[in-house]
């Protein structure tokens, strides 16, 4: 059945009771403003509609704050604008379009509910700078007033029939989100195990945990505002992201040694590594948290270091305490799981991560959105056109709104065709029915008929943003009030407005899209590179805080680049697991011999932490690493000569050094366009090698 009738014909308890509880909020947010009297009441329910989209309590309560700063701040600068150049009509404008870019671009910067406020900012002083144009400096106050009042009043109902009707809670969203990253996490590790060479399903099982691993941590951030337990779930938050990428690293290491190296392991460790691969499918499938533990528990005794383990080569060994290590930081993703669920019995502590900023696509966003307001505000000022404001309203909203999502152009036309769709339904219930109305209640029915039906759908992601269009250009098509004109010419000017300002937004950004596939690709290495880079100048602390958060964005949008590919071209996911280990493997040999006694122990560490990251520069570029085994060795025998390090740790260090050069060299050849071949035997550097 397609996503509309399946939505409409057999629509499922979630999005009835959305729809009710948003369709409600708006209604109480009219009959406020309408019982005061306020200037545009329409504005209030926009407000209401907008903060319901994500109906958790902290959700709704977070997002209003930033709705309400945001005004505030935008209010601001409008009066201030307006107090620089009330009679100068161009100064303004310019100051205004600067404002909305900067509005643009740091909004860009952003994941979270701040980006919604920063959008409320450049509305704010525009609606202010534009309505208030020739009025006296009162008027100028008055009308910033009334704008804070009307997107107010919309927040205040939204947060209050949030918290009173069926309110459901980030908490809960945030351990469904946690559910779903482990189990696909587990998945992707038992065919990581397995040394599979199902590239696809391994793809969609890391995605699938990726996906709800970005939207685990970007929500967290509202659960502060669910009591005194919400710093708690944000801090497990944090735990559970960095513990799921190092077994994401461990993983991509483990299976590159067992996919393209089988021949140099002992058959005992690839079956003992199938053994932990069944494992973890059990660990998935079982119900409850206490009963994947208890699975897991089985595995570690399985891999538990032996006597005979000693007797093994350094890649051997290497594996099994990638094995160990996996199961460890599954465990942690255990109890990080617990955290979230309930975190007044189970705590847990750690510093919040960084977040990947591209300067470079934000500015561009920036820029497109000065471009398309001061091309409306030339529309309005050359044609003088009353309804042009409408248009220059939609342009800054909606320019600035979906510049951040991950498709744009494909948003874009489906609230074209959304707000198309809305064309005949305003003008049916919101002028011919509803001019036949008297008082509150049939003006709520009529009215509320097409917005309950437009939400109705908004749960759904394949009709989402056809639904929400529906629903908002319903309201601005209508623009409901105590004085409401059913003039079919004013009807048809708001379609006009409305058309032209959607219409220059598709416009924008098929003509200035953002940043390409390839040129987005390459800054994506040369920031992983850079953060590498950077891993030896942090303590260790703020240097895996940053790389955790900036790795975790980074890997998604990897993950969508190669949807964009060709199929032979997708490599990108290799790309980023590989320096999600190299950084891994960094942080580990920092933690282990930054305070080595000796300064040549120091100075050869610091050599090699320099040389793997170079070599992941030359390798995500397709040049094979240099110098990676030259380094490694000169680091052995400064330990040898100088350290009190145990045999087993050196052969342990031995054979990390060996797997991180067999991975680079790998991804040389991908990246490179080169299939995969066997790597020729490494001779193992022993106390009679040394020159």
């Amino acid at each position: 059945m397609p996503p509309f009738l399946r939505t409409y014909f057999t629509p499922n308890a979630t999005a009835v009771k959305f729809a009710i509880k948003t369709t409600l909020a708006m209604m109480l947010a009219l009959y406020v403003a309408l019982a005061f009297d306020v200037e545009r009441p329409y504005w209030a329910l926009i407000s209401a509609a907008f903060l319901q989209i994500r109906p958790m309590s902290g959700m709704v309560v977070e997002k209003g704050l930033c709705q309400l700063g945001g005004t505030a701040l935008g209010a601001i600068v409008g009066i201030f604008i307006m107090a620089l150049f009330a009679q100068a009509r161009l100064p303004a404008l310019l100051t205004l379009t600067c404002w909305i870019m900067l509005c643009t671009y740091v909004g860009s910067l952003w994941r979270n509910n701040y980006t919604y406020g920063c959008l409320m900012a450049a509305v704010t002083a525009m609606l202010i700078v534009v309505i208030s144009s020739g009025s006296t400096p009162a008027g100028i106050f008055d009308i910033a007033v009334a704008r804070m009042t009307e997107l107010g009043l919309g927040a205040l109902c939204a947060m209050l029939v949030s918290a009173l009707l069926w309110p459901s809670h980030v908490g809960t969203h945030l351990a469904t989100q946690a559910d779903t990253v482990i189990n696909e996490a587990f998945t992707h590790a038992a065919l990581r195990l397995e040394a599979s060479d199902d590239i696809a399903a391994m793809q969609e099982a890391l995605r699938g945990s990726l996906t709800p691993l970005a939207v685990l941590e970007t929500d967290s951030q509202a659960a502060r505002f669910e009591g005194p337990v919400g710093p708690g779930r944000v801090r497990a938050t944090h735990v559970l992201t960095r513990r799921t990428l190092r077994f994401f690293a461990n993983l991509q290491a483990l299976h590159q040694l067992m996919h393209d190296h089988a021949d140099r392991l002992a058959p005992e460790s690839i079956e003992l590594a199938g053994q932990v691969a069944n494992g973890f499918r059990d660990a998935e499938h079982v119900k409850g948290v206490a009963d994947a533990r208890k699975a897991l528990q089985g595995l570690r005794h399985r891999v538990h270091e032996s006597e005979e383990e000693a007797s093994l080569a350094p890649l051997d060994r290497r594996l099994r305490l990638g094995l160990r290590e996996s199961i460890g930081h599954a465990m942690v993703m255990l109890d990080a799981r617990e955290a979230i669920a309930s975190p007044a019995s189970h705590k847990l502590r750690s510093s919040p991560l960084a977040w990947h900023r591209d300067h470079l696509a934000a500015s561009i966003n920036a820029i497109r959105s000065g471009l398309l307001f001061s091309l409306l505000a030339t529309f309005w000022i050359v044609t003088a056109w009353q309804s042009a404001m409408i248009a220059m309203m939609l342009g800054t909203l909606f320019s600035a709104f979906f510049a951040s999502r991950d498709n744009p152009i494909a948003i874009t036309m489906m609230f074209y065709k959304g707000m198309l769709a809305a064309i005949p339904s305003a003008f049916l219930f919101g002028h011919v029915l509803l001019s036949q109305a008297n008082g509150f209640p049939m003006l709520a029915m009529l009215f509320g008929t097409p917005l309950f039906l437009g939400l109705l759908g908004a749960t759904n992601p394949a009709t989402m943003g056809y639904c929400l269009a529906f629903t908002i250009f319903n309201i601005l098509l209508t623009m409901p009030g105590n004085g409401m004109d059913f003039s079919f010419d004013s009807f048809a000017n708001r379609v006009v407005a409305v058309v032209i300002g959607l219409s220059c937004v598709v416009m924008s950004f098929r003509l200035l899209p953002g940043l390409g596939t390839r040129l987005r690709r390459r800054r994506l290495i040369n920031a992983i590179s850079k953060d590498i880079h950077e891993l030896t100048r942090r303590s260790i602390r703020d240097a895996e805080t940053r790389f955790s958060g900036h790795m975790a964005d980074r890997l998604l949008q990897l993950a969508q680049h190669d949807d964009m590919l060709p199929e032979q071209q997708r490599h990108l996911f290799i790309l980023g697991l590989t320096g999600l280990d190299l950084g891994t493997a960094t942080l580990r040999l920092r933690d282990r011999l930054d305070d080595a006694p000796h300064p040549s122990i120091r100075e050869a560490h610091r050599h090699l932490l320099g040389t793997l990251a170079s070599g992941f520069e030359e390798s995500a570029n397709g040049r094979p690493p240099q110098w990676i085994r030259e380094a490694g060795q000169q680091l052995d025998e400064a330990i040898k000569a100088y350290g009190d390090v145990p045999a087993d740790r050196q052969v342990l260090l031995e054979g990390l050094i060996e797997r991180l050069e067999l991975a680079l060299e790998r991804l040389a050849r991908i990246m490179a366009n080169q299939p995969t071949r066997p790597h020729p035997p490494i001779k193992r550097l022993s106390p009679v090698d040394q020159p």
